[in-house]
């Protein structure tokens, strides 16, 4: 029987924005292993052109990305929910190995199971590249500061 991932299902305004951070607290971790907890284990996703189904493909592709994207820095923020299913926007900034920084804006559908681990995840995002000196994330490597903005008050 799989652990239980509180919040669970079906959500309310409150239990559906802890659930959006506790999402963007493990992705900013850039830690694949933590962050594949929060899936069932035949999870299914739509990442750009990619869809990896189940946490070990999930694994190897936050591998890959967080290979790709450094100095990742994500902001969520709930858009609405219903029952079992949230969706989010956010935006993240990272850079290349050339020092090219990037904004990157997207949309995620998420559906849960009972535990509250995810078993649907479809994104789709879109990448704007900026300069050094555009960027709004400065907060070190890991979680977001509390006080620091959301993505309404940054205007994103």
């Amino acid at each position: 029987m799989p652990e239980a991932r509180p919040p669970l299902p079906p959500f309310t305004e409150e239990t559906a924005r802890q659930k959006v951070r506790a999402a963007e607290d493990a992705w900013n971790t850039r830690d694949p292993d933590r962050v594949v907890l929060a899936y069932s284990e035949d999870t299914r996703w739509r990442n750009r052109a990619e869809f990896p189904v189940g946490r070990e493909e999930v694994r190897r592709f936050l591998q890959r990305k967080w290979a790709r994207e450094l100095d990742y820095r994500l902001i969520k923020e709930l858009w609405t929910f219903g029952g079992a299913r949230i969706a989010v926007r956010f935006a993240y900034e990272w850079r290349d190995d050339s020092e090219q920084w990037f904004r990157s804006y997207g949309n995620e559908n998420w559906e849960f199971d009972g535990h509250g681990l995810m078993v649907r995840r479809h994104a789709s995002i879109n990448d704007l590249p900026i300069a050094r000196a555009d960027r709004k994330y400065h907060w070190p490597p890991g979680r977001r500061p509390d006080d620091h903005p959301g993505l309404s008050e940054l205007g994103l």
